[in-house]
């Protein structure tokens, strides 16, 4: 191979342009091809991620800069010992994946098989059912906050008013925060896990739905026994996927509650934004940045891991 690449090289020298290395030509072309974007992905993640470990290590306070020293693991430490918001925040983030993954799958589930029958309009309520997906996070966090779920002029408030007995109008934020927070969530997600389950409805075959029709099948005998079996593995890939995409989701708590009352809404990426932004403690923000990313890296290992055995067998 290196006879081969001889001639190119000199041919190389000739037209004045530089010789490849020898470890470059060794290379599939498609891998050298995606050598630049790899080390584009490395320089703007992973060094960024070191000097974070770095700065974990340090006590650093952005309003005594003259005081930053290096105090080893102390700051781990004080999370794991010390620090009651880590750990509340630990269990808010799982109670808010959960509720907010299982209930968009169901009202997903619901949207699916409302527009997978043909009538009139279908069109229609499909792209309607699909908007909130296609919403900017921060504009339906305020359309949320200051319209729907307001206490005094609220959607919410009006609909409980006139459709319930009593003058129900609670302050959703103040008194319900936790519960508010995941139907935002649900509201947004519930079109994307639509689209898997959707695909998954489609993919079943008419001459078998017409088979249990003919065999004097009613609707819901045909969900159950034929719809719901073969969507098992599009739900748990909708629960996979949403896991991965819900956990990041700071903008709704940002805009809405800004983790409180308390930390009663405060989860660990918007924990890790609460001490390092607004909070200005450098090194103790950092480590709760790098416990994250470990547990990210965990969970969402085992998650691929899932998926790609439920891939294989699709």
């Amino acid at each position: 191979m290196a006879a081969a690449d001889q001639p190119l090289d000199r041919e190389r020298g000739k037209s004045g342009g530089p010789a490849l290395p020898a470890w470059i030509r060794n290379q599939p072309p498609g891998r050298v091809l995606l050598l630049p974007a790899l080390l584009y992905v490395i320089v703007i993640t992973q060094a960024p991620f070191l000097v974070t470990i770095w700065y974990s290590f340090q006590r650093w306070n952005l309003l005594r800069p003259d005081r930053r020293e290096f105090i080893g693991l102390e700051n781990y430490s004080n999370l794991f010992t010390r620090n009651q918001a880590f750990r509340e925040s630990l269990v808010n983030t799982v109670v808010f994946i959960v509720a907010a993954v299982l209930f968009s799958l169901l009202l997903g589930l619901f949207y699916a098989e409302l527009v997978n029958h043909r009538y009139p309009g279908r069109g229609i309520v499909r792209t309607l059912l699909i908007t909130p997906f296609l919403v900017m996070p921060v504009a339906a966090a305020l359309t949320w906050k200051n319209m729907m779920l307001n206490p005094n002029f609220g959607v919410v408030n009006w609909l409980t008013r006139t459709t319930l007995p009593g003058d129900i109008s609670p302050n959703w934020l103040g008194q319900f925060p936790e519960l508010s927070v995941v139907g935002v969530l649900v509201w947004r997600w519930a079109p994307f896990m639509m689209l898997i389950l959707l695909a998954g409805m489609q993919s079943i075959s008419e001459e078998v739905r017409e088979a249990v029709r003919v065999d004097g099948a009613t609707a819901w005998q045909e969900f159950r026994d034929i719809t719901m079996p073969h969507l098992y593995r599009y739900l748990q890939l909708g629960g996979l996927l949403g896991t991965v995409f819900i956990v990041q989701e700071i903008d709704p708590i940002y805009m809405m509650t800004q983790g409180g009352p308390g930390n009663a809404t405060t989860t660990l990426p918007y924990l890790v934004f609460r001490e390092s932004i607004e909070g200005l403690q450098i090194g103790a923000g950092a480590a709760i940045g790098v416990v994250v990313v470990v547990l990210s890296i965990i969970v969402i290992t085992l998650l691929l891991r899932t998926l790609d055995r439920i891939m294989r067998g699709l």
